[in-house]
């Protein structure tokens, strides 16, 4: 056998159904069955690799009228998709004439027709009829594992990895992704120390074994064994890498001293100090990191995916210079996404209010997932520039391929227009935009909060409770509504359930929390309209929540407590027109 051992096993045991090849219609005669080994069949196993078959062992029969009947029913059935009729003729014919070339075809079939048990029974038989086929016995402990059989499948795994113990490593390291469906993890752990008994010296069994423990939560046994992978093998950066990262579970301290002791060994590996870069970052210790990074640049000139690191890791750090600089370096040395890069280094432009540049970079974005977000964000840079008729028109001509990105867009120009205070236009917006997409839900969210803002209360409602009526766990929808009777005063009954009801399908939003405690105070209920209201500024000092905390307390008589949330509101905030007009409203 060629050195594969688990890599098919792998694929069948992931995916439990092969992609199977149908032959093209046409006559079927003895030959057909004869030639079960041609190059659609073998899509199977392994292409080019197919065992020989000892044609001593097949069996002695004879091609009757009943056996060519099953197999033309099985073979057009299976073309004409009858995935049934076809799993129960292959497997009768299997069981019928005992050779195992059909009950290769018969298990190819159910896996086709993802039927794993018909499959199992299938495979069973190949490996019963052609006990030295690897093939069968690959296939036969996919469908064990696949359906928890970890016993049944020892054996048979067993005897796969007997039979090429050069690659006995790396098929170890395929176990626990083959095993990772297998819910019960302290089954899978005890089937990989079974297997690995008789490899005691292959550092990857060890690591098998480690990763096993690990999910099984036994992690002193996971610990041991991948120190002694480590000891089997000194500087394998995989092990040491997980290794590190199991001792930070028991402390941090324990994962930098071993991170510190593996780079003085070995100062090259790149895997490991970037790891132990990014522990630095979570323990907040920043010299330490920037001098981690700096040895990262220095001596990886050449190396693209590790200025990608590094950038990113600079970007937690707040250090942009160095983020600035790996970044532009990938770019020079051709990484393959540029336009994750320019997005990045928009986006960190636009921190240290380079506006320019960050506009420059979205325009790079070229491509994928990123392309349409980055026109947009373009455009918002070039509204708050006061180039707003140069804004729409760019999102206006941004191409959109679905009824997704279409709102997305409609969506995205509505908001600039929010920002400038048009809400007549931003209603128009969203009004031409429902009669494209009359059902979309954030439209149709949009169109109420416009309708809202200019006055439009019946179809801010009829919104809403539309939007209601197609996502009924919509939180914000039964939020909006529920605030709108309560800031008019109409209806407060009816507005406090609704609220009500948002709380409970989003119990930790502030925004939520906030409008609860702004309905109990228009009811009257001052206790628990400052109790919510207090809550929701504890999580989120948004200013339209500011505003409202600071009413309620004005109105106590709390003048300074109001006047101090006001005040921490305007400085992030000072052109709120919500906050604004209360202060004015309520000093008057």
């Amino acid at each position: 056998m060629k050195p594969k051992i688990l890599a098919l096993l792998l694929t069948f045991g992931l995916t439990a159904c092969v992609q199977f090849p149908i032959q093209e219609g046409g006559d079927k005669s003895e030959k057909s069955i004869e030639s079960s080994k041609t190059a659609e069949s073998r899509e199977v196993v392994d292409k080019g690799d197919d065992e020989e078959i000892d044609t001593s062992r097949l069996p002695k029969q004879a091609l009757t009228a009943p056996i060519l009947f099953d197999f033309l029913l099985g073979e057009t059935a299976l073309q004409r998709g009858n995935l049934d009729i076809a799993v129960s003729r292959y497997l009768k014919l299997a069981e019928t004439t005992r050779d195992p070339r059909i009950a290769k075809r018969a298990s190819e079939v159910a896996l086709h027709a993802r039927h794993p048990f018909a499959a199992e029974r299938a495979a069973s038989l190949w490996v019963e009829l052609d006990p030295d086929s690897l093939d069968a016995r690959q296939t036969l402990a996919a469908m064990l594992v696949n359906l928890g059989k970890l016993d049944a499948a020892f054996p048979h795994l067993e005897k796969l990895l007997a039979s090429d113990e050069e690659n006995v490593g790396n098929a170890f390291m395929q176990l626990n992704q083959l095993l990772s469906r297998n819910s019960s993890k302290a089954e899978t752990l005890r089937l990989i120390q079974k297997l690995a008994v008789p490899y005691p010296k292959f550092p990857e069994v060890h690591f098998a074994i480690s990763q096993a423990a690990w999910f099984s939560g036994d992690y002193d046994t996971a610990l041991a064994e991948m120190e002694q992978a480590l000891t089997l093998r000194p500087g394998w950066d995989v092990a040491a890498v997980q290794n590190g990262r199991m001792l930070q579970r028991r402390s941090n301290s324990d994962a930098m001293h071993f991170y510190r002791d593996y780079l003085t060994k070995y100062p090259e590996t790149n895997e490991v100090r970037i790891v132990y870069t990014r522990l630095l970052v979570e323990l907040n210790e920043k010299d330490s990191a920037r001098e981690q990074l700096q040895i990262l640049f220095d001596n990886n000139q050449e190396d693209a995916e590790i200025m990608v690191a590094i950038g990113l890791i600079s970007t937690e750090l707040y250090d942009f210079d160095m983020t600035e600089r790996s970044l532009k370096k990938a770019l020079a040395l051709g990484y393959q996404d540029a336009s994750a890069i320019h997005f990045h280094l928009a986006r960190v432009y636009e921190e240290m209010q380079q506006t320019d540049l960050a506009m420059e970079s979205y325009r790079q974005v070229q491509r994928g997932g990123r392309y349409l977000p980055a026109q947009i964000r373009y455009a918002d840079l070039l509204a708050q520039k006061g180039q707003l008729g140069d804004a729409r028109l760019h999102i206006q001509q941004l191409p959109a391929v679905d009824d997704q990105q279409t709102a997305h867009l409609i969506l995205a120009e509505a908001q600039i227009l929010r920002r400038a205070g048009s809400h007549q236009e931003v209603f128009r917006i969203l009004d031409k935009g429902l009669e494209k997409l009359p059902d979309y839900p954030e439209l149709l969210y949009d169109r109420a909060l416009a309708a809202d803002k200019i006055g439009k209360f019946e179809i801010l409602e009829t919104d809403l409770l539309k939007l209601i009526e197609l996502k009924p766990d919509n939180a914000h929808a039964y939020n909006a509504l529920g605030y709108s009777y309560a800031e008019r005063g109409k209806r407060l009954p009816e507005a406090l359930r609704l609220i009500k009801k948002a709380v409970e399908l989003s119990p930790d939003d502030p925004y939520i929390m906030d409008s609860l405690g702004w309905v109990y105070y228009r009811m009257g209920n001052i206790t628990d309209g400052l109790n919510y209201l207090s809550r929701a500024f504890s999580i989120s000092q948004d200013s339209e929540i500011a505003a409202h905390l600071g009413e309620v307390l004005w109105v106590q008589g709390a003048h300074k407590d109001a006047e101090d949330v006001w005040r921490s509101a305007l400085e992030k905030d000072p052109n709120n027109e919500i906050l604004l007009e209360t202060i004015k409203r309520l000093k008057q």
